[in-house]
Protein backbone atom coordinates (compact mmCIF):
# COMPACT_ATOMS: atom_id res chain seq x y z
CA UNK A 1 0.00 0.00 0.00
CA UNK A 2 1.29 3.40 -0.94
CA UNK A 3 2.16 5.78 2.63
CA UNK A 4 1.58 9.80 1.89
CA UNK A 5 3.16 11.77 4.64
CA UNK A 6 1.26 15.09 4.70
CA UNK A 7 0.86 18.19 6.57
CA UNK A 8 -2.74 19.77 6.31
CA UNK A 9 -2.48 23.27 4.22
CA UNK A 10 0.98 22.27 2.94
CA UNK A 11 1.50 21.53 -1.20
CA UNK A 12 1.06 17.72 0.21
CA UNK A 13 -2.39 18.20 -0.63
CA UNK A 14 -2.08 18.58 -3.94
CA UNK A 15 -0.46 14.48 -4.03
CA UNK A 16 -3.65 13.60 -1.78
CA UNK A 17 -6.17 14.94 -3.59
CA UNK A 18 -4.64 13.10 -6.65
CA UNK A 19 -4.19 10.13 -4.97
CA UNK A 20 -8.37 10.17 -4.19
CA UNK A 21 -9.00 11.18 -8.03
CA UNK A 22 -7.10 7.81 -8.81
CA UNK A 23 -9.18 5.63 -6.27
CA UNK A 24 -5.49 4.74 -4.67
CA UNK A 25 -5.10 2.39 -1.80
CA UNK A 26 -3.16 4.91 0.16
CA UNK A 27 -2.36 4.94 3.93
CA UNK A 28 -2.15 8.74 5.48
CA UNK A 29 0.23 9.56 7.79
CA UNK A 30 0.18 13.41 9.19
CA UNK A 31 3.41 15.18 10.14
CA UNK A 32 3.09 18.06 12.23
CA UNK A 33 5.12 20.89 11.16
CA UNK A 34 4.41 23.01 14.08
CA UNK A 35 6.10 20.92 16.07
CA UNK A 36 9.10 20.24 13.92
CA UNK A 37 8.28 16.79 13.42
CA UNK A 38 9.85 16.73 10.15
CA UNK A 39 13.01 17.27 11.63
CA UNK A 40 12.78 14.00 13.35
CA UNK A 41 15.09 11.31 12.90
CA UNK A 42 12.22 9.22 11.93
CA UNK A 43 11.32 11.34 9.44
CA UNK A 44 13.95 12.35 8.38
CA UNK A 45 14.91 8.69 7.68
CA UNK A 46 11.59 9.03 4.86
CA UNK A 47 12.74 12.27 3.63
CA UNK A 48 16.00 13.53 4.00
CA UNK A 49 15.15 17.26 3.13
CA UNK A 50 12.74 17.81 6.21
CA UNK A 51 9.88 18.61 3.74
CA UNK A 52 5.99 17.22 2.97
CA UNK A 53 4.77 15.28 0.92
CA UNK A 54 6.98 11.51 0.74
CA UNK A 55 5.10 9.47 -0.81
CA UNK A 56 6.24 5.51 0.43
CA UNK A 57 5.89 3.17 -2.72
CA UNK A 58 6.63 -0.44 -3.06
CA UNK A 59 9.71 0.72 -5.10
CA UNK A 60 10.98 3.28 -3.00
CA UNK A 61 10.43 6.49 -1.29
CA UNK A 62 9.78 9.85 -3.87
CA UNK A 63 9.13 13.26 -2.63
CA UNK A 64 8.87 16.72 -4.34
CA UNK A 65 5.19 17.29 -5.85
CA UNK A 66 5.88 17.43 -9.03
CA UNK A 67 7.63 14.00 -9.14
CA UNK A 68 4.66 12.49 -6.92
CA UNK A 69 1.93 13.61 -9.30
CA UNK A 70 3.64 11.76 -12.24
CA UNK A 71 3.67 8.69 -10.43
CA UNK A 72 0.06 8.75 -9.40
CA UNK A 73 -0.80 9.58 -13.04
CA UNK A 74 1.32 6.87 -14.56
CA UNK A 75 0.40 4.08 -11.95
CA UNK A 76 -3.07 4.92 -12.31
CA UNK A 77 -3.64 5.29 -16.14
CA UNK A 78 -6.98 4.49 -16.40
CA UNK A 79 -7.97 7.24 -14.04
CA UNK A 80 -6.87 9.51 -16.69
CA UNK A 81 -4.90 12.09 -14.85
CA UNK A 82 -2.50 13.29 -17.36
CA UNK A 83 -1.73 13.25 -21.36
CA UNK A 84 0.11 10.14 -21.10
CA UNK A 85 -0.59 9.42 -24.85
CA UNK A 86 0.46 12.41 -25.88
CA UNK A 87 4.22 13.30 -25.33
CA UNK A 88 4.26 16.81 -25.62
CA UNK A 89 0.92 17.84 -23.73
CA UNK A 90 2.46 15.92 -20.77
CA UNK A 91 5.65 17.86 -20.94
CA UNK A 92 3.42 20.76 -20.88
CA UNK A 93 1.55 19.20 -17.67
CA UNK A 94 4.85 18.76 -16.44
CA UNK A 95 6.42 22.57 -17.35
CA UNK A 96 2.87 24.03 -15.35
CA UNK A 97 3.26 21.70 -12.13
CA UNK A 98 7.41 22.50 -12.42
CA UNK A 99 6.54 26.24 -12.35
CA UNK A 100 4.21 26.27 -9.27
CA UNK A 101 7.15 23.92 -7.33
CA UNK A 102 9.96 26.13 -8.68
CA UNK A 103 8.67 29.30 -9.00
CA UNK A 104 5.11 30.28 -7.46
CA UNK A 105 6.28 28.12 -4.20
CA UNK A 106 9.09 29.61 -3.84
CA UNK A 107 7.49 32.97 -3.92
CA UNK A 108 5.02 32.07 -1.46
CA UNK A 109 8.09 30.75 0.94
CA UNK A 110 9.46 34.20 1.05
CA UNK A 111 6.93 35.22 3.35
CA UNK A 112 7.48 32.60 5.96
CA UNK A 113 10.92 30.72 5.81
CA UNK A 114 12.93 33.70 4.69
CA UNK A 115 15.66 31.81 6.84
CA UNK A 116 16.28 29.33 4.10
CA UNK A 117 17.72 32.21 1.88
CA UNK A 118 18.89 35.02 4.70
CA UNK A 119 20.00 35.84 7.91
CA UNK A 120 18.98 38.94 9.15
CA UNK A 121 15.68 40.03 10.12
CA UNK A 122 15.43 43.08 7.86
CA UNK A 123 16.14 40.59 4.59
CA UNK A 124 13.06 38.59 6.10
CA UNK A 125 10.57 41.62 6.28
CA UNK A 126 11.58 42.87 2.75
CA UNK A 127 11.07 39.34 1.65
CA UNK A 128 7.52 39.62 3.38
CA UNK A 129 6.79 42.45 1.09
CA UNK A 130 7.53 41.58 -1.77
CA UNK A 131 5.72 38.66 -1.52
CA UNK A 132 2.07 40.13 -2.49
CA UNK A 133 4.00 41.63 -5.23
CA UNK A 134 5.53 38.16 -6.80
CA UNK A 135 2.63 36.02 -6.27
CA UNK A 136 -0.14 38.18 -7.80
CA UNK A 137 2.78 38.15 -10.85
CA UNK A 138 3.01 34.82 -11.38
CA UNK A 139 -1.12 34.40 -10.82
CA UNK A 140 -1.17 36.77 -14.04
CA UNK A 141 0.78 34.39 -15.96
CA UNK A 142 -1.40 31.26 -14.79
CA UNK A 143 -4.49 33.32 -15.32
CA UNK A 144 -3.72 33.54 -19.19
CA UNK A 145 -2.84 29.74 -18.87
CA UNK A 146 -6.78 29.20 -18.05
CA UNK A 147 -7.87 30.69 -21.07
CA UNK A 148 -8.78 27.76 -22.42
CA UNK A 149 -10.13 26.46 -19.36
CA UNK A 150 -11.75 25.23 -17.26
CA UNK A 151 -8.93 23.04 -16.39
CA UNK A 152 -5.02 23.65 -16.57
CA UNK A 153 -4.47 21.72 -19.58
CA UNK A 154 -8.43 22.93 -21.18
CA UNK A 155 -11.25 20.60 -20.88
CA UNK A 156 -9.60 17.54 -19.22
CA UNK A 157 -8.76 17.22 -15.95
CA UNK A 158 -5.22 16.66 -14.43
CA UNK A 159 -3.13 16.07 -11.66
CA UNK A 160 -1.90 19.65 -12.60
CA UNK A 161 -5.08 20.83 -11.08
CA UNK A 162 -4.98 19.71 -7.41
CA UNK A 163 -1.78 21.05 -7.53
CA UNK A 164 -3.16 24.62 -8.73
CA UNK A 165 -5.70 23.96 -6.34
CA UNK A 166 -3.52 23.66 -3.62
CA UNK A 167 -1.51 26.93 -4.08
CA UNK A 168 -4.42 29.84 -4.92
CA UNK A 169 -5.45 28.90 -1.39
CA UNK A 170 -2.15 29.98 -0.16
CA UNK A 171 -3.25 33.78 -2.25
CA UNK A 172 -5.67 35.48 0.37
CA UNK A 173 -2.79 34.93 3.19
CA UNK A 174 -0.22 36.29 1.03
CA UNK A 175 -2.04 39.58 0.34
CA UNK A 176 -3.22 38.57 -3.32
CA UNK A 177 -6.96 39.31 -3.80
CA UNK A 178 -7.85 35.97 -6.27
CA UNK A 179 -10.85 38.24 -7.61
CA UNK A 180 -8.84 39.79 -9.44
CA UNK A 181 -7.81 36.57 -11.38
CA UNK A 182 -11.93 35.48 -12.17
CA UNK A 183 -10.03 31.89 -13.97
CA UNK A 184 -8.16 31.31 -11.01
CA UNK A 185 -11.09 32.24 -8.80
CA UNK A 186 -13.46 30.06 -11.23
CA UNK A 187 -11.03 26.66 -11.04
CA UNK A 188 -10.64 27.10 -7.57
CA UNK A 189 -14.37 26.86 -7.36
CA UNK A 190 -14.56 24.24 -9.50
CA UNK A 191 -12.43 22.32 -7.17
CA UNK A 192 -14.12 22.68 -4.43
CA UNK A 193 -17.01 20.70 -5.88
CA UNK A 194 -14.99 17.83 -6.52
CA UNK A 195 -15.70 15.34 -4.35
CA UNK A 196 -11.86 13.75 -4.12
CA UNK A 197 -11.45 17.76 -2.92
CA UNK A 198 -14.13 17.52 -0.60
CA UNK A 199 -12.81 14.41 0.93
CA UNK A 200 -9.05 15.67 1.16
CA UNK A 201 -10.11 18.89 2.88
CA UNK A 202 -12.86 16.74 5.54
CA UNK A 203 -10.09 16.85 8.11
Amino acid sequence: MLRLFYAPHSCALASRIALNDAGADYELVTVDLSKGEQRSPDYLRINPKARVPALVTDRGILAETPAILAFIAQSFPDSGLAPLDDAFAFAQMQAFNAYLASTVHVNHAHGRRGYRWADEQSSFEDMKRKVPQTMAESCALIEEQLAEGPWVMGERYTVADPYLFTVSGWLRGDGVDIDRFPRVKAHREAMQARDSVRRALAD
